[in-house]
């Protein structure tokens, strides 16, 4: 008697038709940006946009995923939330009850769980923030990436900043110039969430 064939494997068509959805979302990216930069930025440079308004829009910012960037007080849940959007437990998330969270930290998608240190991450194409090499090494070594294994970061960033402090501490107590970045990330944006701590009713006056 004959043995029974083996079965056939077959192939993941769902992983395969979300391969053919980027790629064609990449395509119309791409075409995008070459309107944009053989049209747009042209224009841009002859009218001193950059000067009065936002600087040219890198190829790297362009293709970004959207980013949602979070700003507030210490202690506000802003990295609590980040950790739960994420459903991740990892170490670098760093929750506490006194104020722990000290640098800015965008979490984007990675295949496996990695930090990248500041100066890394302003290099790497992968990653949009090749503008943030400007403010200087200062605040490189207060900006760090953390790469996760993440189904929801295949659509969005999170990028998690420290608690705003009040009054002269926001200069005295950084090297860096926290309004300027702040400033900077939202601009490239797609959303900006402001978390508050309910059970104050002060609102420190660096929001304005």
């Amino acid at each position: 008697t004959s043995k029974p064939l083996a079965p056939i494997p077959m192939p993941d068509t769902s992983s395969m038709m979300e391969d053919n959805k980027l790629a064609a979302e990449r395509s119309v990216l791409r075409q995008l940006w070459q309107i944009y930069a053989e049209t747009v930025e042209p224009m841009e440079q002859k009218s001193f946009y950059g000067h009065f308004c936002a600087p040219p829009i890198s190829l790297e910012e362009f293709e970004a995923r959207p980013q949602v960037l979070l700003l507030g007080q210490y202690s506000t849940g802003k990295t609590s939330m980040v950790q739960w959007l994420t459903a991740s437990d990892s170490n670098y998330f760093d929750v506490r009850p006194q104020p722990s969270t000290d640098k800015f930290m965008a979490v984007v998608h990675g295949h496996d769980e990695r930090l990248i240190h500041g100066n890394a991450a302003t290099c790497l194409p992968q990653l949009p923030y090749q503008g943030l090499s400007k403010f200087g090494g200062s605040f490189l070594g207060s900006f760090q990436a953390l790469a996760l294994p993440s189904k929801i970061l295949k659509d969005i960033t999170f990028i998690d900043t420290p608690g705003v402090l009040s009054g002269s501490k926001q200069r005295i107590g950084r090297d860096y110039d926290f309004a300027s970045i702040s400033a900077w990330m939202a601009d490239r944006a797609d959303l900006v969430l402001l978390t508050f701590d309910a059970h104050k009713l002060d609102i420190s006056d660096e929001f304005q």
